[in-house]
């Protein structure tokens, strides 16, 4: 059966080499005789995975050694409870930009814990750009200033960072980590569910500054205490060992085939650019997004016609492109193009969105 272009935003399409040694390993890991589902995470060849995917890991992002890296479960939306019930126990206030519906909702569960102030948002205009800060608005003594890097929903992205002082930057990214190089060192903490860019799902990887570690308040769940697995390696329960062994084999990958996260962001951008500049020019088609916030991860297009639109998807997935359809709470299209969408695959999409407003338009 010949495989589909998928265009999920998650879980999304991970990158056929890395499948094909996953398939290859399936029934037993190098000698250990049994697959890597079947392995307890206390054996020396899981702890040989888990290391190595950590070493990984560092490299590619260049983490500083002051940093703590956590695998942990739950998605990304535990952390907006984990972050607050952690960080916010100094003043008990942080701040966040709206830009988008999982950046509203970490807002929404810290606001929870403690004092939240939305510094900017984007919501008069559906999230469609982001929006300028001003400094002078920012809580002196907040605990930590919180963004969504890349906003899988509506296709927009931070270009720039806040200009936060001493108040750590904390960053979902979710739907962009490893997809271009990043500064860890200017984040006090970064999350991400892997299923976008690192693996499937179930796994979500925490990084964060050592001296943000071991002031949980009192109330914190035991399982949501960074301290207790940094402590314990990430081994305090059973982590998601499946998920922990395919973002190494992704990142084996990303550094040997894909050259690293500079030649890793070249190729997006060149995708991304492909898309975008159809979509541009298009008269039956146009993009959401204008300008510099464009994300390079998740394109959302509409044609205007709500019935066309629904067409289109229709006939997409007849043709081999699946997962089109956009979010639920904006309709249209989006196509994610993460690390593991090849150009072939965005050049067959141009491609086929040209016949079709060439028989539609």
């Amino acid at each position: 059966m010949a495989r589909v272009y998928n265009f999920s935003a998650g879980p999304a399409a991970l990158p056929l080499k890395v499948l094909e040694r996953a398939a290859s390993e399936m029934t037993e890991y190098g000698t250990s005789g049994q697959s890597v589902m079947e392995m307890s995470h206390r054996s020396r060849d899981f702890e040989e995975i888990i290391n190595g995917c950590e070493s990984l890991l560092r490299s590619t992002l260049s983490i500083p050694d002051n940093y703590k890296v956590l695998f942990l479960q739950g998605g990304a939306s535990s952390q907006f409870a984990m972050v607050p019930l952690n960080l916010m126990n100094g003043s008990g206030k942080a701040d966040f930009v709206l830009t988008g519906q999982w950046a509203k909702k970490a807002y929404q569960e810290a606001s929870r814990y403690g004092e939240c102030k939305a510094v900017a948002s984007s919501a008069d205009k559906t999230f469609s750009y982001i929006p300028a800060l001003d400094p002078d608005t920012f809580t002196r003594d907040a605990d930590y200033f919180h963004i969504c890097m890349n906003n899988t929903i509506y296709g927009t992205r931070f270009t720039e960072l806040p200009q936060t002082g001493d108040v750590p930057l904390v960053a979902d990214m979710s739907s962009c980590i490893l997809s271009e190089p990043v500064d860890v060192s200017k984040f006090g903490l970064i999350y991400a569910g892997a299923q976008k860019n690192m693996g499937p799902a179930g796994l979500t990887v925490v990084i964060v500054r050592e001296d943000l570690i071991g002031h949980a308040r009192e109330i914190t769940p035991t399982m949501f205490n960074y301290q207790i697995h940094a402590d314990s390696g990430s081994m305090y329960n059973t982590p998601p060992t499946y998920g922990i062994y395919i973002l190494g084999l992704v990142l084996e990958w990303l550094q040997n085939d894909m050259g690293g996260l500079e030649k890793m962001k070249a190729y997006n951008e060149k995708k991304a650019a492909l898309l975008y500049d159809y979509l541009d020019s298009s008269k039956l088609f146009r993009p959401t997004v204008q300008g510099k916030d464009r994300s390079i991860m998740n394109v959302p297009f509409v044609t205007g016609q709500e019935e066309l639109d629904k067409k289109f998807v229709k006939e997409s997935v007849a043709a081999g492109f699946v997962n089109l359809k956009g979010h639920r709470s904006v309709g249209g299209m989006r196509a994610s193009i993460y690390n593991a969408m090849p150009l072939e695959g965005v050049e067959a999409l141009v491609a086929f969105m040209k016949e079709f407003e060439q028989n539609n338009g």
